[in-house]
């Protein structure tokens, strides 16, 4: 091989090299700085989830007059107790009185209106309180489960319910007996399969069907 070959060679030897290191530093150094952005990035989504959301609270006497389209004032009437409240028009009732009022009995389920989990009573007929907005019941007398009894004077509905073991997980219970309760008012036939037809709209997921059934007939009978 003559001179000029070896050092033709020789030469793209050194480049060959100085360009696997160049590429090495360069892709390390972009390495870091992705992992570094996507650490930071990381850091900030963990930053937003951990602020706390401020829940809309009642209306003190020094508060200001409210400015944005999307608020409002209105008072509720829940278990005989008046709540002047400040909130967002698009609240629907469910969560106005579970993340408002902390009224957390009325369960939050399918939140389509499909499971009865989260039924209760405006100016006494039942309601799916997930379709139903806050602010369209400014005046009406809502009850909830924590209105209806509290342990050491059960309304005859929810001791029927322990009785009869009415409920496995007890997620879909509070909304059964607030459906029961109305449907004591409501014109249905005294046969058990009618029984199960007024009580279609609340699903059971553990099955305790027939229970809830002799529950509510046990209660009917004696009412």
């Amino acid at each position: 091989m003559s001179d000029q070959e070896k050092k033709a060679d020789t030469e793209e030897s050194v480049d060959a090299g100085l360009f696997e290191r160049i590429s090495r530093r360069s892709f390390l150094t972009r390495l870091s700085a992705a992992g570094a952005a996507v650490g930071s990035g990381q850091l900030h989504a963990n930053a937003i989830a951990a602020t706390p959301v401020q829940p809309s609270g009642e209306i003190g006497p020094t508060d200001a007059v409210l400015t944005d389209d999307t608020l409002s004032q209105v008072t509720l009437q829940v278990n005989g107790q008046l709540h002047a409240l400040n909130i967002d028009t698009r609240t629907t009732l469910l969560d106005c009185l579970r993340e408002t009022l902390r009224l957390t009995g009325t369960k939050k389920g399918c939140d389509h209106g499909q499971c009865g989990a989260c039924t209760v009573h405006v100016n006494g007929r039942r309601v799916n309180s997930c379709l139903s907005l806050a602010a369209a019941h400014e005046g009406d007398e809502i009850t909830t489960i924590e209105g209806l009894g509290h342990v050491g004077k059960l309304h005859p509905m929810q001791a029927a319910f322990v009785e009869h073991d009415g409920f496995q997980c007890g997620y879909c219970t509070s909304g059964q007996i607030m459906s029961a309760v109305a449907l004591l008012r409501e014109p249905i036939g005294a046969s058990d399969a009618e029984v199960k037809e007024a009580m279609s709209g609340n699903i059971c997921r553990c099955g305790a069907y027939s229970n809830i059934v002799s529950a509510i007939q046990q209660v009917r009978r004696k009412a």
